[in-house]
Order: structure tokens, then C-alpha cells, then sequence
């Protein structure tokens, strides 16, 4: 697991010179301090290619080796994909690539996806990259979002072996509440004699209150059920992964589920919501610091705009 994050920082304080808050506002509420930002040269392309390129010299192998790359992101460079540019920047010419579109549930989805194949023989050598810019599609005039996200990216190489070291996965969609967390295109007119119109994206919209209730009513039931399917128990799991949100979220699943505080991942502080990448960053932090160790059981679970949710437990390896 590898990850790759802009240099500059943007912190709370500095937020607070555009809209009406405060870093004390901000931590008390969301658990966040600071949040990396991309500059204008550089996309998601960039970041992830970085993070894919630390993942391949972690895994010993080179990037001919790879057979597939499946992206998770909701802030392409290009519209029609950026997997395939990826692959061409990182020199992996034997791989097939997509794109997944899953928003802060797209590394997770990803990685049960690339199982899947690996799983039906037809690859070997998955190359999977959660990254995300949402920081570009953020009006920095919007108190409700502008002090949540962040940008990075993450990867990780999944092979076949003779041990299954995935014990359980689900993937769940509740399009119903699309509303709540959005990123909507609007159209407007390029020709009016023959009305032909072309479309543009607007900012983030989110319903926080929605959002929080959604993601604290539905995630411990699917992780129960996970761990059930998995014929584990709650004090079989040695490390809860949650989509790095807001930490009122995160500590609140937790509760419900019974897991302590010394068992949950969380470096939000220091990058706020990074979306598809939030996950595969503070696995790579974890790792990096030895708190996450071969063979333990983790549970990584991801929820967001859809809404979508999805959960995966593996025993480490």
C-alpha cells in the first residue's frame, strides 16, 4: 500500500480568512486541521501515477508485470478516463484499464472488484488506485464544504495466491438519496437557433445532517453482516479502516459496533475528506508506522454520494 499527496497544505486558519469559522470550529465538528491541495498543474493523473509507481517498487515487480489497473475517482482529468493515461505514464503496456466511478466508495468497491477477476483466473497482477481532487470542485465560498476536502491518492497491487486473504465484501446503493451529496451538471444554451446546448459542472452540494445519518444507520449493519458471512466476531477484528469522513462518523460506527479506540485507522486530521483516496492513505500511514501486521483482520468500509456503501474484510497479507 502507497500513497502520494500534494505538497501544500491549506489549514484551518487559512480557511477561516475566506468564510465564517474557526479552527476550533472546524475540529470540533469534523476532526479535521489541515487538508492538502493540488495546484493547478496537477490532477489526478499526476497523483495517482505517483502512487501507483511507489506501489510497483513495494511489490518487487515492474509495470509490464501488471495485467490490469481499475481507478477509483470521481474527479477525472478527462471525462472519458484517465486509467488508460495512467497506465501510459507508469509504462504498464501489458495492462488493461477502466475506471470506476464510486465516489468516497470507490477504493473498496475497486479492490472487491479486482478480487473478482484475480479470483476467475483471468488476471494475475491488479494494479488498484483510489485518487481524487475534489478540492477543484469545491466553492471555497461554502462554509458546508469548502473546510472538508482534500486531495491524494493511493494504490496497492493485489496478486493471486492459494490463500483467499479476502473473508468478506458487500457492495450496497441507495440512488434514492442521490440528493443528498452531489456533483450535478447544468446546461446552457451554445446556440439557440437550433437549440443545441452544452453542459458544465457546478460545485459540491451536500446535505451534512443526511450524509451523517445515512452513513452511522447503514455501515454497522453491512459490517455485521460482513463479519457474520465471514464467520469472525467483533473481537476477531484487529483494525477498522473507515472512509476518512469526519470523525464524529467515524467514532459513532464505531461505537455501535464495539470497537475501542486503539483499533480505528484515522489520520483525517491531517487530510481531510480525500474521497476514493482517503482509505488506501491512512492504510499506507498505518503500515509505514507497523500498527497493521501480517494476517490481522481489517475491516476497510467506505460510504458516499449515491449513496453507496461497501465493506471489505481481509486478512492482511
Amino acid at each position: 500500500m502507497c500513497s502520494a499527496t500534494p505538497e501544500y497544505s491549506l489549514s484551518n486558519e487559512e480557511i477561516s480568512k475566506i468564510v465564517e469559522t474557526s479552527d476550533e470550529w472546524i475540529i470540533t465538528r469534523t476532526g479535521i486541521k489541515q487538508r492538502k491541495i493540488t495546484n493547478q498543474h496537477i490532477g489526478i493523473t499526476d497523483l495517482a501515477s505517483q502512487a501507483a509507481k511507489k506501489a510497483i517498487k513495494n511489490a518487487k515487480i515492474e509495470s509490464k508485470d501488471i495485467d490490469l489497473i481499475i481507478l477509483a475517482t470521481s474527479s477525472p482529468d478527462d471525462l472519458f478516463g484517465n486509467a488508460s493515461q495512467i497506465q501510459y505514464k507508469i509504462g504498464a503496456i501489458n495492462a488493461a484499464a477502466f475506471d470506476v466511478t464510486a465516489a468516497c466508495s470507490g477504493f473498496v468497491i475497486s479492490l472487491i472488484t479486482g478480487a473478482q477477476f484475480i479470483n476467475s483466473g483471468l488476471y494475475k497482477t491488479i494494479l488498484i488506485i483510489g485518487a481524487d481532487v475534489l478540492s477543484k470542485w469545491v466553492d471555497w465560498y461554502d462554509r458546508k464544504t469548502c473546510i472538508l476536502f482534500g486531495d491524494g491518492a493511493g494504490a496497492v497491487i493485489l496478486q493471486s495466491s492459494k490463500e483467499n486473504r479476502i473473508l468478506a465484501s458487500s457492495i450496497n446503493t441507495d440512488g434514492s438519496q442521490n440528493h443528498q451529496l452531489s456533483l450535478k451538471c447544468n446546461s446552457i444554451i451554445s446556440n439557440s437557433e437550433l437549440n443545441l446546448h452544452h453542459r458544465y459542472y457546478n460545485f459540491i452540494e451536500m446535505n451534512g445532517k443526511e450524509v451523517y445519518k445515512f452513513a452511522v444507520s447503514k455501515l454497522p449493519s453491512a459490517i455485521e453482516q460482513c463479519i457474520k458471512s465471514a464467520n469472525l466476531t467483533i473481537q476477531d477484528i484487529d483494525w477498522l479502516v473507515l472512509h476518512q469522513a469526519n470523525e464524529r462518523i467515524i467514532n459513532t460506527v464505531a461505537e455501535k459496533l464495539c470497537i475501542p479506540n486503539n483499533k480505528i485507522i484515522n489520520n483525517l486530521d491531517k487530510y481531510g475528506n480525500t474521497s476514493a483516496a482517503s482509505i488506501p492513505l491512512a492504510l499506507d500511514e498505518a503500515i509505514e508506522k507497523q500498527q497493521i501486521k501480517i494476517n490481522d483482520n481489517v475491516i476497510m468500509a467506505g460510504f458516499g454520494a449515491g449513496f453507496t456503501w461497501s465493506v471489505v474484510i481481509l486478512k492482511w497479507g
